[in-house]
């Protein structure tokens, strides 16, 4: 772990100028501060622009030429476990995402990732079943109980995502799970 308390990266992954994201994630992060156990930091890909994929050397190697690779490189190497925001499109997950993965790969391995998933009926599940072979690619350990937000556009109001007693049950228990991944006390 990099400190005394582990380092979870909230990756939000919608990158688009107009998006319900930002509101869950802000409704994220406050559940997340709730865990005295961790230290969680905000990483929204629309501040970490990478080009699409073209580094000369397979992500496992490791040989990083880009600055963009190298700069990413060491914001996810600074993560002890993640939790990946993700809005679904199409019945998947947003290229920006993939893209982000896609780039790297031994920073990725091995750490616990937790999903809160947004969008229609299916409340963004099949953005995460989507993930899961990726993640599984990755060595990942995925956190069994994620947070579904169905009806997204009703929920987020005035900027503000409007959580039920079912979200705010999901995301308690996503944390704690994080949290003992990773030996961490939760409250």
């Amino acid at each position: 772990m990099s400190q005394s308390r582990p380092v979870i990266h909230v990756i939000l992954a919608s990158v688009r100028e107009v998006r319900l994201g930002a509101a869950i994630a802000d409704w994220v992060m406050t559940q997340a501060r709730t865990q005295t156990g961790l230290s969680v930091e905000l990483v929204d890909l629309r501040d970490h622009p990478l080009p699409l994929f073209d580094e000369p050397h397979h992500p496992r190697s490791g040989k990083y030429t880009r600055e963009t690779t190298k700069n990413w490189s060491a914001k996810v190497s600074e993560a002890d476990g993640f939790v990946f925001i993700t809005p679904e499109y199409n019945h998947a997950y947003p290229a920006s995402l993939k893209n982000a993965l896609d780039h790297l790969s031994a920073e990725w391995s091995g750490k616990p990732v937790g999903f809160v998933s947004y969008g229609g009926v299916a409340a963004g599940t099949r953005a995460v079943e989507a993930l899961l072979p990726v993640i599984a690619c990755f060595e990942m350990k995925p956190i069994m109980q994620q947070v579904n937000i169905p009806f997204v556009g009703a929920a987020v109001v005035d900027g503000v995502f409007r959580a039920g007693d079912v979200q705010v049950q999901a995301a308690e228990a996503m944390f704690a799970s994080l949290a003992k991944a990773l030996g961490a006390a939760s409250d």
